[in-house]
């Protein structure tokens, strides 16, 4: 702060003396400085608030209201508490000296008074004042750089905890996908054994079961001893039930082919790339591998699922990362669903896909459970943001689900809910993906 700043401020002189007035405005202004002048608190008051100066000497025995109170009033006030006061004054008590400084004033100069001390005086607090407001400045600059450098590490520290989740996401289904392809491989060959077989052991038993009946209408009066061998092994529930029960073991081997079918198509380690899919494919084999949470338990009813499929074309996508998404969006409607479930209510979810352009199409999932309110809606899609009890789950699900439909694919995500009224994931992709969207020849993307 050098002399010529303080020179250049600006000086409230209030006084009820016209004489003290002129004396001390005349000085002040030829020392360099900015005079106004007040003849009692009110105005002085006035003045303050539409031209507040850098400081304020004022004077005590004044009419209306004396300078204690003038001062107590601009001291009570946030935008003028603080301007510097010093009092001037022909009180020379000790006790008065004590009561302006209680109310906040500065210093203290008594009447008559020598130019010089008052300019000394004022330079000093002017100096003072100045250097008080440059470091609320600096003070307030510097907090402003730690909320900023705070709010930016802050950042920096969950972009990390996500990249890491999503990491060990990314690993979790990449293992999960080769082990669910390895046991899908293992038990596709003894089940294709199986299933192969089942049509000869079903012709052996056919011609079997004929040759039997031939010899019981060749020779309808069997010994006793071929008799009592009969009906012992009751070879009529034997005949009757025989194809029933080769006709279970086919239809049970057909449903493990199935499941198996659905669990290489879930897993799709071996189409981790960009390409054309039958998106109705992968929520079918989705819901299959929920279909024991969805199923009819003891104590609740089967979760109705309704296909409302429109007519899609195949969709250029990571199709695994996409299976993901469909399974942690049923997987939360299956959750909001299960209050309603064991109070045994009707659930159902509705699954509904349509062509919104010629270009995207859209993927709905929708069910009836309780809603969602507005604020907990808002912040869904957040990372490590979670309703569900500690150690039920991670907050990261529909984070990486968003990060997979927007960030990998060009498209949106969003949840449309209404407390009691049940809630809606509206999926948009493009059906086929922009050139900036497509990994470079050398590239393998690893199927998260």
């Amino acid at each position: 702060m050098n002399s010529q700043q303080l020179d250049h401020g600006t000086i409230l002189i209030v006084d009820d003396n016209p004489a003290n007035l002129d004396v001390l405005s005349d000085f002040l202004d030829s020392s360099g400085f900015e005079v106004l002048v007040a003849q009692d608190g009110y105005s002085a008051i006035d003045k303050v608030h539409y031209a507040p100066p850098h400081l304020i000497l004022l004077d005590i025995m004044m009419p209306g209201i004396d300078g204690f109170e003038t001062c107590r009033r601009l001291k009570e006030n946030s935008e003028t508490k603080e301007i510097p006061i010093i009092f001037t004054s022909a009180l020379a008590d000790t006790v008065d000296k004590v009561k302006g400084l209680s109310l906040g004033a500065v210093d203290y100069i008594t009447k008559p008074f020598q130019q010089e001390e008052v300019l000394a005086r004022v330079r000093l607090h002017l100096k003072l004042y100045f250097i008080g407001q440059e470091l609320a400045q600096q003070n307030s600059l510097l907090e402003q750089r730690v909320s900023e450098r705070t709010a930016k590490l802050n950042q920096a520290i969950q972009e990390l905890q996500t990249a890491q989740v999503q990491l060990i996401q990314s690993e979790k289904m990449s293992s999960l996908g080769q082990l669910v392809a390895g046991v899908a491989h293992e038990i596709n060959n003894p089940v294709n054994f199986i299933f192969g077989n089942l049509s000869h052991a079903n012709e052996y038993t056919t011609s079997l079961l004929e040759i039997i009946q031939t010899y019981q209408e060749k020779y309808p009066d069997p010994d006793e001893e071929l008799q009592e061998t009969l009906e012992e092994l009751e070879l009529d529930f034997l005949i009757e039930d025989l194809p029933k029960l080769l006709k279970s073991m086919q239809v049970g081997a057909e449903r493990i082919r199935e499941i198996v079918l659905s669990l290489r198509k879930f897993s799709r380690i071996d189409e981790a790339e960009l390409k054309p899919v039958d998106i109705h494919d992968g929520i079918d084999t989705t819901l299959m591998i929920l279909h024991n949470r969805v199923k009819v338990r003891s104590s609740s009813p089967a979760i109705e699922i309704i296909r409302d499929y429109g007519d899609l074309p195949e969709i250029e996508c990571y199709s695994g990362q996409l299976n993901q998404v469909f399974m942690n969006l049923l997987a939360n409607a299956i959750d909001a669903l299960e209050e309603k479930r064991d109070r045994t209510e009707a659930t159902r979810i509705t699954i509904t896909t349509s062509m919104v352009s010629q270009q995207r199409a859209c993927i709905s999932i929708a069910d009836n459970g309780a809603g969602i309110e507005e604020s907990v809606r808002e912040k869904i899609f957040n990372p490590f943001f979670t309703t569900k009890p500690i150690g039920k789950g991670t907050g990261m699900g529909l984070a990486i689900a968003y990060s997979i439909v927007v960030d990998k694919h060009n498209g949106s995500l969003a949840c449309l809910s209404q407390l009691g009224q049940g809630t809606e994931f509206v999926l948009e992709i493009p059906c086929v993906q922009p050139r900036s969207n497509r990994p470079a020849p050398d590239i393998q993307e690893v199927s998260s």
